[in-house]
C-alpha cells in the first residue's frame, strides 16, 4: 500500500514536471515571436525594410547593411522602443562610404600693366615654388598676387601640359587672361593691331603641345587714324580706294555701298577706326561720292574735316559748278570744301618732274629736278638713311623757277617711297603720284593719310599702290595646314627612297630633302611627325626597326640643311598601314613610304567636346635602336 502510494507521487511529481517544461517552452516561443514581430512592425513603420530581424529566447538579433552610422542607430532605437535595448543584439553593418572625389583643380591667371595675380586650386605634386619663380620673371618686377591653394590629390592627365603652356602664354601676353585646367587652356588677350593679333594666335598655336585643347579669344582694338583720311578715284581703269575709313562698322558699309554704286568692282577694304571729326562721317563721304558719281571722273579726298574734289581734265564748268554748288550746301557742318577743276595742257609741254624709283632689289635712283644744292644734299641724306647709304644713286639736276612747295612734296615723295618694296614716285607742280607694290595691307592708306597731311587739303596727287601677298612677310609665312599640304605634293612627285634593306637615303632623292627642307624653313617650329612605313615582307618586328631607322635618317638629314627640328618626332610604323595591297610590287613599293604629318590636337576629355584626332596616330611608339636594323625590307 505505501509502495503504491511511493509511485503515485512520483508520478505525479513528473507529470507536473513535464507540464511546466511544456509550458515553459511555450512562453519562450510566444517571447520569441512576439519580440521578433513587434520589433519588425517598427522597423517596417520607419522604412527600414533592409533590416532583419532574429529573436532568440529573450535576445533580438538585428542583422542587414544600414546605409549609414545614422540610420543603424535608428534601427536600434526602434528596436527598443518594442524590447529592452540590453536585449537587442546589434549585428547589422554600414554600407560602405563611397571615395571622396578629388577637387577639379584649375587655375585663372591675369596680367596687365599693374602687375600679375594668380588665383586657384593647384595640385601639391606641381612644384608651386617654380611655378611662382616663373611668374617672378613674367612680371618684370611688378606685383605679384599669388591666391593659390594646393591639394593633396593626384595631379590628373594634361594639367601639367596646361600649366606649361599656360606659361608660355603669358609669356608672350602683356595684358591677358589665362583660365587653366586638366587638357584645357582658354586665353582671352587684348592686342596693339591686327598684325600683332594675328602674329601671336599663329605663335600660341605653334607652341601649343599635341593632346592640349586651346580656346583663344585675341582681340585688336580699333585704330587710331590721323588724320582720318579717304581717298576715292574714279577714271577710265577703274573706281578704287587709295584708302578709307570708318567710324563703325554700319558706315563703313554704307561707304562701301555708295562705292560700289559709283562702279567700284569688289568687295572694297575700309578701315573701321578711331578719330572720325564728325559723328556725320557716313553721310558726307556718301554725299561726297554721289557728287564725284556725277561729274563721271576724278577724286574726292578727305583729310579730317577738310574735303578736297578734284574733277577729271575737260569736265564742262557748268557741270562743275552746280555739282559744286550742291555739294557745298549738303555737306553737314564741320566740313570744308575745297574744288578743282584742272587746266587742258598742252601734251607737247613736259613740266619739270622729279623721279625717285625703287627697284625689287632695294636699289633706289633719284632722278630729275631740285631746286637749290641744299635740298639735293637733304633729299640724297635722307633716301641713304632710308634705303641704305650703298643702295641710293642721286643723279639730279639744279634748275630755277621751280614752285615753292617743291622740297615739301620731294620730300614727302621719297616718305612715301619707303612704305613700298619696289615702285616709283613722280613729282610735278601739279600733282604727286606714288605707284608700286608693297607687302603691307595699310599701306595704301598710310600713304594717303601721309600726303593729305604734308602737302595741305588742296594738293593733287595720286596713288597706285598694289597689295602683293607674297611681299607680306607676315601672310607669306604659310600655315601648318599649308605646310604640310606642300611637303605631300613635294613628296608625290618625287618619292624619298633608300637604299636596299638599310635606312640611308638613296643619292638620287637628296634634291627631294633639300626642297622639303625649303619649305620647312619657311614654316617654322610647326608639330610635325615623320613617319616610316614598310611593306609586308620580312619580320614584323624587322619591318617595324626599319622604318623606324628611316624616318630617323630623314629627321638627321634636315638637320643638317639647318632645319629647325624640336617640335618633330620621327616615328616608324612599320607594316601596320598599308595604303596599297602587299601581293604586287606595285602595292610594295607604294606601301614602303616617308610621309609629313602635322601632330594635331586631340579629342577634349570634356563630355561632349569635341576635337581633330591626331593624323599622325598614336606617337607612344617604342623607338629601337640602330643597331636593330635587319634587311626585312628593300
Amino acid at each position: 500500500m505505501r509502495l503504491s502510494s511511493l509511485f503515485t507521487i512520483v508520478g505525479t511529481f513528473f507529470a507536473a514536471a513535464l507540464l511546466s517544461l511544456v509550458a515553459a517552452n511555450l512562453s519562450v516561443k510566444l517571447i520569441e515571436e512576439s519580440s521578433e514581430i513587434g520589433v519588425r512592425d517598427a522597423l517596417d513603420e520607419r522604412e527600414m525594410t533592409w533590416a532583419e530581424v532574429e529573436a532568440d529566447g529573450l535576445q533580438v538579433t538585428l542583422a542587414g547593411i544600414a546605409p549609414t552610422e545614422a540610420v543603424r542607430f535608428a534601427a536600434l532605437s526602434a528596436a527598443g522602443t518594442v524590447v529592452d535595448a540590453a536585449r537587442v543584439i546589434d549585428d547589422m553593418e554600414v554600407e560602405a562610404a563611397a571615395a571622396i572625389a578629388p577637387p577639379r583643380f584649375s587655375a585663372e591667371i591675369l596680367r596687365n600693366d599693374a602687375g600679375l595675380s594668380i588665383i586657384g586650386l593647384i595640385p601639391a605634386s606641381t612644384d608651386r615654388d617654380a611655378v611662382l619663380e616663373r611668374f617672378v620673371a613674367i612680371s618684370r618686377r611688378k606685383p605679384i598676387t599669388d591666391l593659390i591653394e594646393t591639394a593633396d590629390y593626384p595631379a590628373p592627365a594634361g594639367w601639367e601640359d596646361a600649366l606649361g603652356f599656360a606659361l608660355t602664354a603669358m609669356e608672350m601676353l602683356p595684358r591677358a587672361k589665362v583660365s587653366v585646367e586638366a587638357g584645357r587652356v582658354t586665353i582671352t588677350a587684348i592686342t596693339d593691331s591686327v598684325a600683332e593679333k594675328n602674329r601671336l594666335e599663329r605663335d600660341l598655336q605653334r607652341a601649343s603641345p599635341p593632346g592640349l585643347q586651346v580656346a583663344m579669344d585675341v582681340a585688336a582694338p580699333r585704330p587710331v587714324i590721323t588724320p582720318f583720311t579717304l581717298r576715292l578715284v574714279m577714271d577710265e581703269q577703274s573706281t578704287r580706294f587709295d584708302a578709307c575709313s570708318a567710324d563703325t562698322d554700319a558706315t563703313r558699309e554704307t561707304i562701301l555701298a555708295a562705292a560700289r554704286a559709283a562702279g567700284m568692282t569688289g568687295t572694297g577694304q575700309c578701315t573701321v577706326g578711331m578719330g572720325v571729326p564728325s559723328p556725320n562721317w557716313g553721310r558726307a563721304v556718301t554725299q561726297a561720292i554721289a557728287a564725284l558719281t556725277e561729274l563721271g571722273a576724278g577724286s574726292i579726298t578727305f583729310s579730317d574735316a577738310d574735303v578736297t574734289l578734284v574733277a577729271a581734265e575737260g569736265t564742262a564748268q557748268a557741270d562743275f559748278d552746280r555739282v559744286v554748288g550742291e555739294l557745298e550746301n549738303r555737306l553737314p557742318d564741320v566740313f570744308a570744301l575745297y574744288a578743282k577743276l584742272p587746266e587742258t595742257v598742252d601734251p607737247n609741254q613736259g613740266p619739270p618732274e622729279f623721279v625717285a624709283t625703287l627697284s625689287p632689289e632695294g636699289l633706289v635712283q633719284l632722278r630729275g629736278r631740285l631746286s637749290d644744292e641744299n635740298l639735293r644734299n637733304v633729299a640724297d641724306s635722307y633716301a641713304k638713311a632710308a634705303f641704305g647709304s650703298d643702295n641710293v644713286y642721286t643723279a639730279t639736276r639744279l634748275v630755277g623757277d621751280l614752285p615753292a612747295t617743291w622740297p615739301v612734296r620731294v620730300l614727302t615723295g621719297l616718305e612715301a617711297l619707303a612704305q613700298l618694296s619696289n615702285g616709283a614716285v613722280t613729282v610735278t607742280p601739279d600733282t604727286l603720284v606714288v605707284a608700286g607694290n608693297t607687302g603691307n595691307p595699310e599701306a595704301s592708306t598710310n600713304i594717303a593719310s601721309l600726303l593729305a597731311s604734308k602737302l595741305g587739303e588742296a594738293a593733287t596727287f595720286d596713288i597706285r599702290v598694289i597689295y602683293e601677298e607674297k611681299l607680306d612677310p607676315v601672310a607669306s609665312i604659310p600655315t601648318p595646314d599649308e605646310c604640310e599640304a606642300e611637303i605631300g605634293a613635294i613628296v608625290a612627285a618625287s618619292k624619298i627612297n633608300f637604299e636596299p634593306g638599310s635606312a640611308t637615303i638613296d643619292a638620287s632623292t637628296l634634291g627631294t630633302m633639300d626642297d622639303i627642307a625649303e619649305v620647312l624653313k619657311l614654316c617654322g617650329d610647326i608639330p610635325l611627325e615623320i613617319q616610316g612605313h614598310t611593306d609586308s615582307q620580312g619580320r614584323e618586328e624587322m619591318n617595324l626597326n626599319l622604318s623606324q631607322a628611316r624616318a630617323q635618317s630623314v629627321l638627321n638629314e634636315l638637320r643638317a640643311r639647318r632645319v629647325l627640328t624640336a617640335s618633330y618626332k620621327a616615328i616608324g610604323y612599320g607594316e601596320t598601314d598599308p595604303i596599297a595591297e602587299n601581293d604586287s610590287e606595285e602595292g610594295r613599293e607604294a606601301n614602303r613610304r616617308i610621309e609629313f604629318k602635322l601632330i594635331r590636337p586631340k579629342p577634349s576629355l570634356r563630355e561632349g567636346e569635341t576635337t581633330l584626332e591626331s593624323v599622325a596616330g598614336s606617337s607612344d611608339t617604342e623607338i629601337p635602336s640602330d643597331d636593330a636594323i635587319g634587311p626585312a625590307d628593300e
